[in-house]
């Protein structure tokens, strides 16, 4: 038996098994295994099983009790956000008080940044990664435009160097260093979407901090992938959405962090009737009366049936734990690299991932030299049964997520890949 067989990747799952019985695999349409291997879990997670089963419950409250279920429902609806917060708390390394799921990532980055980019005098700009996912650009931009100020010039995409593919910390700090008198907000993806980079979060923050800017982070692609710790890093506010790696379903309620220090602060903030104190919230008050946490930034009350998937998936990573989750990661992804690595030695096709396991998560990405991305994640489904992520026009994701996949599936990819990409050389 080869060192990385079939066989040997079996063995590893036997050892190493992982939590996929805990999710629904959907059937392949290509290839000889009737499950798919599945690396888009950075694009959107699998199914629990037991979502199907607790929503129902929740849907069950509804018929049976109707408006009563606000205080009777098994899982009350009134206070049911509060049964997402101790887990969304945990998960990203939050105190209760600082987290709060609700909206989708993006708006929550607004009404975020209502509070937290407030530009003057010379202190104006927004610094993000060049290669930001598209909608936190448009949503700096638009920041900008709302202010008065042209985002072109209020915009900084920080670049990799000439000839490298991530984003370098020391580049960042230095950044800062120089510029940081004319830097408000620092609002980076904490893990890059397109090269599963891994940025210091914490050492970019107090740099953020140190040069008298506010520091938030997209954690879409962080979130239930490695561990964070967002109170102890000193960040100022976050968001993350919980359709990837969270495994909440497409289009789930995101979540939102502001750390304590911000609380009951004089800050400008959008309102409506759930920023209220719950205690107030029915007396019909014309005037707000915020707590002093992050449920002051929501504004309407909780979707149930949309919360109902989050709190499911919550649970799962609160047993588990995000720390042998991501022990679990470094082995799962580690060993793809090995195989990825035999593949692209002869073949043109190039990791673009951090190797250093400490700078990035369980995403390793391809860069193809000929053809399409698309053209080839449908030739690897169809022909081999492996579902990978395209992002065009050139670079292929796969995320190896160490709670429903296998080694065996790391060992498909490889093969699917070496076989639907030519050698150099060979017609």
């Amino acid at each position: 038996m080869s060192e990385r067989s079939e066989e040997d990747a079996y063995r590893r799952d036997a050892a190493d098994p992982g939590h996929r019985e805990l999710f629904h695999v959907p059937p392949a349409d290509g290839g000889r295994y009737a499950e798919v291997a599945y690396f888009a879990g950075n694009s959107l997670g699998l199914q629990p099983r037991a979502t199907v089963p607790d929503l129902l419950d929740d849907l069950g409250d509804w018929a049976r009790l109707g408006v009563e279920g606000h205080l009777e429902a098994g899982r009350p609806w009134l206070p049911y956000h509060e049964f997402l917060t101790g887990t969304a708390a945990r998960l990203v390394g939050a105190l209760p008080s600082e987290a709060v799921v609700m909206n989708s990532l993006t708006v929550n980055l607004h009404l975020l940044m209502v509070s937290f980019y407030r530009p003057s005098g010379i202190r104006t700009r927004i610094v993000i990664e060049d290669t930001a996912f598209p909608s936190d650009s448009y949503a700096v931009r638009s920041q900008a435009v709302f202010h008065g100020l042209d985002p072109d010039k209020t915009v900084v995409r920080l670049r990799p160097r000439p000839g490298e593919e991530n984003l370098r910390t020391e580049d960042v700090l230095a950044y800062l260093r120089d510029e940081g008198d004319r830097v408000a907000l620092v609002l980076l993806g904490g893990v890059n979407y397109l090269t599963g980079e891994l940025m210091d979060i914490e050492t970019i923050t107090a740099a953020g901090r140190a040069a008298g800017a506010v520091v938030g982070w997209d954690l879409a692609h962080a979130a239930g992938n490695v561990p964070l710790k967002l109170h102890d890093w000193g960040v100022d506010f976050a968001a993350w959405c919980s359709y990837k790696y969270l495994n909440s379903g497409p289009g789930a309620l995101a979540g939102a962090f502001v750390h304590e220090r911000h609380h009951g602060a004089d800050l400008p903030r959008f309102e409506g009737w759930w920023s209220t104190e719950p205690a107030t919230r029915f007396e019909m008050t014309p005037v707000s009366r915020p707590p002093a946490t992050a449920d002051a930034w929501q504004i309407s009350n909780p979707p149930i049936y949309a919360m109902g998937p989050v709190r499911t998936s919550l649970e799962i990573f609160d047993r588990v734990g995000m720390p042998a989750l991501r022990e679990r990661s470094l082995r799962l992804t580690g060993y793809l690299e090995e195989l990825l690595d035999e593949v692209t030695a002869n073949r043109p096709l190039t990791v673009i991932t951090p190797r250093d396991p400490a700078r990035r998560g369980c995403q390793l990405s391809v860069r193809i030299g000929d053809g399409s991305a698309s053209d080839l994640t449908r030739r690897l489904r169809h022909e081999h049964g492996v579902i990978a992520d395209a992002r065009e026009p050139d670079v292929v994701r796969f995320a190896p997520v160490p709670l429903y996949s296998t080694y065996h599936d790391c060992w498909r990819a490889a093969q699917a890949l070496a076989a639907t990409v030519k050698e150099l050389g060979r017609d």
